[in-house]
């Protein structure tokens, strides 16, 4: 086959590794389109994404258009002539008129295994749910939101210790293999199997929001260790313990049976700090005081003595 020429599209961290497989693939990367600068930190300053760094020293051209749906915006993609567009973590919708560019349309890698958690945080809404398995898709985009047919899929089971930013760094990888086994097919002029997906069992994973990692102690443990680890490294859980308001980073669920109110410290102990919940006791085992560093259970309780006389 000729040289396949690709236009990749993508914007954060999670993108990356897969702009690496595209490059070290024999495909030509034509352009990286990417979202435009954005403030951020203290300063506000303008900042560029982790794509656009990554492609800047690579030495590949940069577009980040605001939006796709001019016509001129169109031209522009069209005039690089891409064989297939690469969309991982983009950000931006892509119209029919897009998608329709490409004379092998286009691909997404999509962190989740479809039909189950479309949309935009499927790695969090699975540790939310507590699913025992993840992975990525290769998927061929159509118009609907995350509806296309699977070309390639890579599964990993989710651990009782993978937080939403561990799952996150695993599933970028398998992206990187999942497409870079895609290309490979398609450079070696092999046809790749497009399946369609269930209609069954289909749930979306809509946007993370702040007040999501609010703990309500009222729920069962089960769930808030779940709340805990989803919502790490960001938005960060935050809970109440003994009146004070803290970012709670890592617990544990613990089945027992107890009494006690919901939300009240029942024991501490070096290794964590434990609150009733409706359903069983969640250990707190690492967390952060306003405007602190994360410190262990140990570490807050030196700083709280009267905790310790908690039984």
């Amino acid at each position: 086959m000729h040289s396949l020429r690709i236009v990749f599209a993508g914007t954060p961290e999670f993108s990356v590794p897969c702009l690496e497989a595209c490059r070290i693939s024999g495909a030509q990367i034509v352009a990286v389109y990417t979202q435009p600068d954005r403030p951020a930190g203290r300063g506000r300053k303008l900042t560029p994404s982790p794509i656009k760094e990554a492609a800047l020293a690579a030495g590949m051209a940069v577009e980040q258009p605001e939006t796709l749906k001019t016509v001129k915006a169109r031209e522009k993609l069209a005039a690089y002539r891409p064989d297939l567009i690469v969309v991982v973590a983009y950000g931006l919708i892509l119209s029919r008129k897009v998608l329709a560019i490409p004379r092998l349309g286009c691909w997404n890698v999509h962190a989740s295994l479809l039909p189950r958690w479309r949309g935009a945080a499927p790695i969090q809404r699975a540790i939310l749910a507590g699913d025992a398995e993840s992975g990525v898709d290769l998927m061929q985009m159509e118009a609907g939101l995350d509806t296309g047919p699977v070309l390639l899929e890579r599964r990993t089971p989710i651990s009782c210790d993978d937080t939403g930013g561990t799952l996150h760094d695993r599933l970028s990888l398998l992206g990187a293999d999942v497409l870079i086994e895609g290309l490979g097919c398609v450079l070696a002029g092999e046809a790749l199997s497009a399946q369609p997906q269930s209609e069954a069992g289909v749930m979306y994973a809509h946007k993370l929001e702040k007040a999501e990692a609010r703990l309500d102690f009222i729920r069962p443990a089960l769930a808030l260790e779940h709340q805990v680890r989803a919502f790490d490294p960001w938005p960060v859980a935050e809970g109440d313990i003994a009146g004070e308001n803290l970012r709670i980073w890592a617990a544990r669920a613990i089945e027992q049976n107890h009494h006690a109110a919901p939300g009240s410290v029942i024991a501490t102990q070096r290794d964590g700090i434990d609150i009733a919940c409706g359903e069983g006791v969640l250990r707190v085992t690492a967390l952060q005081r306003a405007g602190g560093k994360r410190i262990s259970a140990a570490d807050y309780l030196n700083a709280r003595p009267e905790l310790r006389r908690t039984r």
